[in-house]
């Protein structure tokens, strides 16, 4: 007899949106909740989880932001929950979807949308 378990993490999609002004690239967009978590399997199917985290995204510049765990478990749970700029904090800045392809200088900060390898003004490498 042989016994199949493993453990690996997750990613769900959770069922709330919410149309907001973006705090950080100014544009209109909408938040979409997802939860991550670790869990194990036995037979491929996940019998035990933990490690639970929530996390809003921007559909407008992509900007993820860590939820308050109170409002992501009652989000999680189906309930009517109102999130707002207090119940987040900063994890990933994004960038809008205009932005996409320009390249910027970390060294003088020079900007271009051209597929340069070393950047034009400085000579430091993009």
């Amino acid at each position: 007899m042989f016994f199949i378990c493993g453990m690996s993490q997750g990613k769900k999609l959770l069922d709330y949106t919410k149309t907001v002004i973006c705090g950080l690239c100014g544009g209109y967009g909408r938040y979409q909740v997802f939860m991550t978590f670790r869990y194990v399997s036995v037979f491929f199917i996940p019998i035990l989880k933990w490690d639970r985290h929530y996390y809003v995204q921007m559909s407008c510049c992509n900007t993820i932001y860590e939820l308050n765990q109170e409002k992501g478990k009652k989000v999680s749970r189906g309930e009517s929950v109102d999130i707002s700029e207090q119940d987040l904090s900063l994890v990933q800045s994004g960038h809008r979807t205009s932005d996409w392809g320009r390249k910027q200088c970390s060294h003088c900060g020079y900007e271009t949308a051209e597929d340069f390898e070393y950047c034009p003004k400085c000579g430091q490498r993009f």
